[in-house]
């Protein structure tokens, strides 16, 4: 579409403080105001009544084409373009500072969103391990199974998240409503059969992860197991839940659902471990009451935002196919994750109570601090959608938002580092009053620092990537990774490096994470510069 425009000059005009607008190519309309900081472009539907500036840099009329004009403005003066329902808008005063505290204002919330997960857990190990280093020890091949295991179901997260962004940017409410229920459908499906497959199939999956030498702490470990699997469907439906009111990026509504499950379970680790005594029991017991109602909280924060939390719907064939073609890659991207930090658990577990009760102790604190790192991720999944293939697409205020995440990254994982790091070295005995245990703790710090610094920045590129649909890439370069990080594993417990060898190889593997990723999206050709829209289609997708 053509338009007219004015040319580079010396000085810059004065416009009539009164709008004017004048007629282009297929009756769009050029509005000036007296503030020369910016311009809009309407199309007949908006009108000139919507208040249009513009920068004027010279006064010479021609005429160009939209898309020239969009990077000529960019080029000499650093406007930014923007979109919005047929609307074109430069803008002069938008910089990094402004996008952090946009960023900030969202993952504030989400940060203490995704800390009361790995809190929970953080509770029991603290209780537990003040009574009996036994079930310290029993902790760490059940929490494997009842948190990392529910890292394989992050598909459904990342895919409600996803598909709300994609149809709140398309600005479809019904849409948005389809997609929360069939995804509450998929997740309780899941919910169900992780309850019995925990149920039937819960003790022989610890006794083959444990081995023969630690049959001891596989009964408390069971029990542990038991309890919690009856919240898996709650779980599972709470997170779509929390997804999809992140995709339509409210993080209060969530936070406050969590916040009231992490007082139950704290409460309760307390009063049934501490006064009643039911140890790693009673520990389950509040972890699993605490989840259900964080699930119901969940659902009902959507309903108050308009939208029906307890509809079910059950996917047609082609829907399955879309969930599929993003779930496969994602699935096989968080196995990745999951089976790399369970074969960490799995070389601990076999060097001795010691060892393994020190390592849950170093993990929990770990997956505390990482999870600072997530809110980013869940910030590029949520805000990207809308800037890469939106009805306000903009690759350049994509390219700012990343440059943005990825400072505020470095910045999180060098204070989460040193804080960290502090905890374990400095006050070892509020986890633990075994000297063995602590001992075997301060063995792992410079490795546990230089993998926890990068985390946060790794979670943002990779959210950027799944923001993007880069699938097919992210998935295999995961199994990459996971590949050649157990081999690391392997050989540096295998040469008597002991529990450090296992967090260096865990360092080995966040850097590889880091440095792929961040390779993958300055790409010149990548997503955040390639102007082709079928990567962002489904049915052009093939999962890897």
């Amino acid at each position: 579409m053509n338009f007219q425009t004015l040319s580079r000059h010396s000085h810059v005009i004065n416009i009539n403080p009164n709008p004017i607008c004048f007629p282009t190519h297929k009756n769009s309309y050029i509005s000036f105001h007296s503030n020369p900081k910016r311009l809009q472009i309407c199309s007949p539907i908006t009108k000139p009544r919507l208040r249009i500036k513009c920068i004027s840099p010279g006064n010479e009329v021609v005429s160009e084409k939209i898309e020239f004009l969009s990077e000529n403005l960019e080029q000499e003066k650093g406007v930014e373009i923007i979109e919005t329902n047929g609307v074109v808008e430069n803008e002069i005063g938008f910089s990094i500072w402004n996008q952090i505290v946009e960023i900030v204002k969202f993952s504030g919330p989400a940060t203490a969103l995704w800390l009361c997960g790995p809190l929970m857990s953080l509770i029991d190990t603290v209780v537990i391990g003040q009574s009996s280093s036994i079930e310290l020890a029993a902790l760490g091949p059940g929490t494997v199974l009842c948190d990392n295991m529910s890292y394989v179901f992050m598909f459904l997260s990342i895919a409600t998240s996803n598909f709300v962004a994609t149809a709140l940017a398309g600005q479809d409410k019904n849409e948005v409503q389809h997609q929360i229920s069939i995804l509450l459908f998929v997740g309780l499906t899941c919910g169900v059969f992780m309850f019995f497959f925990t149920r039937f199939w819960g003790e022989w999956a610890l006794t083959a992860f444990t081995g023969a030498k630690n049959v001891e702490i596989i009964s408390s470990a069971n029990t542990y197991v038991q309890i919690r699997g009856l919240a898996w469907p709650a779980v599972l439906i709470g997170w779509v839940g929390q997804s999809a009111s992140l995709g339509m990026k409210d993080s209060w509504g969530p936070l406050k659902a969590l916040a009231v499950a992490t007082l139950i379970n704290g409460i309760g680790d307390v009063v049934l471990c501490s006064f009643l005594g039911y140890g790693i029991a009673g520990a389950a017991w509040a972890t699993m009451a605490s989840q259900v109602v964080a699930g119901y909280m969940m659902v009902e924060a959507l309903n108050k935002k308009g939208y029906n939390g307890f509809t079910l719907s059950v996917p047609s064939f082609s829907e399955l196919q879309q969930i599929y073609s993003l779930a496969a890659p994602v699935f096989i991207t968080m196995t990745s994750k999951v089976a790399f930090y369970s074969l960490i658990v799995y070389f601990a577990t076999s060097m001795g109570i010691q060892s393994v009760a020190a390592h849950q102790v170093m993990i929990q604190v770990y997956c505390l601090c990482t999870v600072w790192g997530e809110p980013l991720s869940q910030t590029a999944q949520s805000f990207m959608p809308e800037l890469m293939y939106g009805v306000n697409r903009n690759l350049s205020r994509a390219r700012m938002l990343l440059k943005s995440l990825v400072i505020i990254g470095a910045l999180t994982g060098l204070i989460l580092g040193c804080i960290g790091t502090s905890v374990p070295w400095l006050f070892p005995q509020a986890f633990s009053p075994d000297a063995e245990v602590i001992k075997e703790m301060h063995k792992v710090l410079v490795p546990y620092f230089i993998a926890l610094s990068i985390t946060p920045s790794t979670h943002s590129l990779e959210g950027t990537l799944l923001a993007g649909r880069d699938l097919k890439f992210i998935s295999m370069s995961m199994s990459g990774i996971f590949s050649l990080g157990a081999l690391v594993l392997l050989l540096l417990t295998g040469r008597g490096y002991g529990l450090a060898g296992c967090w260096w190889a865990l360092a080995a593997f966040q850097w590889s994470r880091f440095g792929i990723a961040l390779r993958r999206l300055t790409l010149r050709d990548g997503i955040l510069y390639s102007d082709d829209l079928t990567r962002y289609k489904f049915g052009l997708q093939k999962a890897a």
